[in-house]
């Protein structure tokens, strides 16, 4: 699965995306996090606060509970304001 990292998460990561193969008890974007977040400190500190990042399969925006089955992409991002 492609994933993608923007804003401060790509900073804090120093990576814009990566390809990774997924573990079968990852099946939600929750537990893609939580996966994610096990890799190092960089990724642990980087989600810190699973629920403030935002998440979009396939460009769309989805909730921590969706499953990640059909999906091919994965957007992971902070909270944005507009102006």
């Amino acid at each position: 699965m492609k994933i993608l990292y923007f804003a401060w998460l790509r900073e804090r990561l120093n990576r814009s995306e990566e390809d990774i193969d997924l573990p079968a008890d990852v099946v939600t974007v929750s537990d893609l996090i939580a996966h994610l977040s096990a890799r190092d400190e960089a990724f642990a500190m980087a989600f810190e606060k699973p629920n403030r990042i935002r998440a979009a399969i396939d460009t769309r925006i989805v909730s921590h509970d969706t499953p990640l089955a059909g999906g091919t992409t994965v957007a992971l991002f902070p909270p944005m304001t507009g102006g």
